[in-house]
């Protein structure tokens, strides 16, 4: 039963005090054609034209639906590649694949540092042969995997070792279809491994990456800028957009810098977002996010190919809005944070789970998950026309209006000298932590409701089964000292080393992981070297 003190959120005064967005844009009663700028049709367009506000493809899902990718990951590449399975027969169009704390930050499952988070929150990867477990029966000729590993530090020791074991399975790195997370903010300022790498490195190493793909895996998407997880940290809709776009705009100087044309790689560059509580501002978002990058790209990079322009991008919804208390109350945060990404022109899509506030998703909730995404498909028409919200006197507005203060986030950014200056001097840092704690703040003082947090709170805990993690560091660390036993020291002692003098001698660290990790060189092995000779940076925080 709920407490009989809860108020209707409606009557709280408090509640009535300011209409405005999650991100502080104003809300007027109602909108009129008045309330747009239609003196520039341009600025809207059609669906698959530029500049995309209203999505990347003239029909959008009627043509060409979005992709099915619903996270895994826990225990052993066993444990995972079993799940993996499961979903794809279940119905998931892709692979979307989450990696354990520990391989994240690079260190193998046999570290100190590792030993209370193996398996934990991802799959446990160390060596090439958990790698080729981890895709066992799964044709990567044919399925199109999301490689959620966003630290620099292991993402190209991961990532090689995804390629070396494809080219053991018998695919042509031109085969492969996938992304790969790869963003260095998520190193130097939203989840830091104890040693940090400076952020100028990994930065580099993140565009490596990307550089070796342009060249030999065309197909892949090399990097995801990691919109979802700065959201996560505390940024807001704004905020999130801009910074995805900073990073964007970056690395493409960077690559021109190396000599790559535009044309060459920017069609491959991809994003990641959150889809959030705020149902018409989440939509907005991802309208003028799309329109400020394809302006920005053209006005500053001059492509010919038209899908250099293009911003495609994955959405997961909110995890961080996701409630231990009353977890079922997820199923419907979840389906209208997808409903938003939807209407907003997503390619890809994960639904978290009702159970993601306390545990790994159960196979019950994980597929109930992927329902979701079926149901909003097949029975609510909301894909049988392309932008069905786009002319909304209120939705262009805010589309508007999210530009702007998008527009101004940037310039605050290229006057620090741009995205990685900014992480440096710790001014992103501090950006995100002052919106947290507005946001929380707001939470515990009630003007923020959250049902069932400070609002239809119930008097006992709601309980639900949880899903528990099969024993891992023991299996891992076997894994470990057979693969210690069965490989030739010599020759891992030598590609170290000579990963080793690329690193010094600033040559592309891909060709040296991918020769590493096949004599058997560990996640953590490749990752100490980078750690070691740009290791121990320290978040210069406000």
């Amino acid at each position: 039963m709920s407490k009989q003190s809860n108020q209707n959120p409606v009557d709280d005064e408090q509640h009535r005090l300011e209409f405005a967005t999650e991100s502080g844009i104003p809300i007027q009663p109602y909108y009129t054609s008045l309330s747009i700028d239609q003196d520039d049709p341009a600025k809207l367009g059609q669906p698959g034209e530029y500049p995309f506000t209203r999505g990347i493809h003239p029909n959008m899902y009627r043509s060409r639906t979005w992709t099915f990718r619903q996270l895994a990951g826990f225990a052993t590449a066993n444990d995972t590649n079993h799940r993996f399975r499961l979903l794809l027969e279940q119905g998931a169009t892709g692979i979307n694949c989450v990696f354990d704390f520990p391989t994240n930050r690079g260190y193998d499952s046999s570290h100190p540092f590792a030993e209370g988070d193996v398996g934990q929150g991802g799959v446990a990867i160390d060596t090439l042969e958990d790698m080729m477990t981890l895709f066992d029966g799964i044709p990567l000729n044919q399925t199109s995997v999301s490689l959620v590993l966003s630290h620099p530090v292991a993402a190209g020791v991961i990532f090689a070792m995804f390629l070396a074991a494809a080219e053991r399975k018998g695919y042509s790195f031109h085969d492969l279809q996938g992304t790969l997370q790869n963003d260095f903010m998520m190193e130097t300022v939203i989840l830091t491994a104890p040693n940090t790498l400076h952020p100028s490195f990994s930065f580099k190493l993140s565009m490596d990456v990307v550089e070796y793909c342009t060249k030999h895996v065309p197909k892949w998407n090399p990097i995801s800028f990691t919109g979802y997880n700065y959201r996560e940290a505390g940024a807001n809709a704004v905020q999130e957009a801009a910074l995805l776009i900073a990073n964007a705009l970056e690395t493409s100087n960077e690559m021109i810098r190396r000599g790559c044309e535009i044309d060459q790689f920017a069609p491959r560059l991809s994003a990641f977002f959150s889809s959030d509580n705020d149902f018409f501002e989440e939509i907005a978002k991802f309208r003028a996010a799309r329109r400020i990058y394809a302006r920005l790209f053209q006005e500053r990079f001059q492509p010919n190919n038209l899908r250099s322009s293009m911003l495609r991008f994955h959405v997961q919804t909110s995890g961080s809005a996701l409630t231990a208390q009353q977890p079922i109350n997820n199923v419907i945060r979840s389906s209208y944070h997808a409903l938003a990404a939807v209407l907003g022109g997503a390619q890809s899509l994960h639904v978290s789970a009702y159970d993601e506030a306390l545990c790994i998703p159960t196979e019950a909730s994980a597929i109930t998950a992927l329902r979701t995404q079926q149901i909003l498909l097949l029975e609510t028409g909301v894909t049988k026309t392309a932008d069905p919200l786009g002319g909304s006197f209120y939705v262009e507005s805010l589309t508007n209006a999210i530009e702007e203060k998008m527009e101004k986030y940037l310039l605050q950014i290229e006057e620090l000298g741009g995205l990685v200056k900014a992480v440096e001097q710790g001014w992103v840092h501090n950006e995100l932590i002052q919106t947290a704690y507005e946001r929380e703040r707001a939470i515990t003082q009630g003007k923020c409701k959250v049902v069932g947090v400070n609002c239809y709170t119930e008097s006992a805990p709601i309980e639900i089964g949880t899903f528990k993690v099969p024993e891992t560091l023991s299996r891992q660390t076997a894994n470990i000292e057979k693969n210690s036993h069965s490989r030739n020291q010599t020759n891992v002692n030598h590609a170290i080393a000579e990963l080793r003098d690329a690193v010094q001698n600033n040559l592309n660290t891909i060709p040296f992981l991918i020769e590493a990790v096949k004599v058997g060189a560990t996640v953590g092995e490749c990752s100490n070297v980078f750690r070691e000779l740009h290791g121990g940076w320290h978040q210069p925080l406000f």
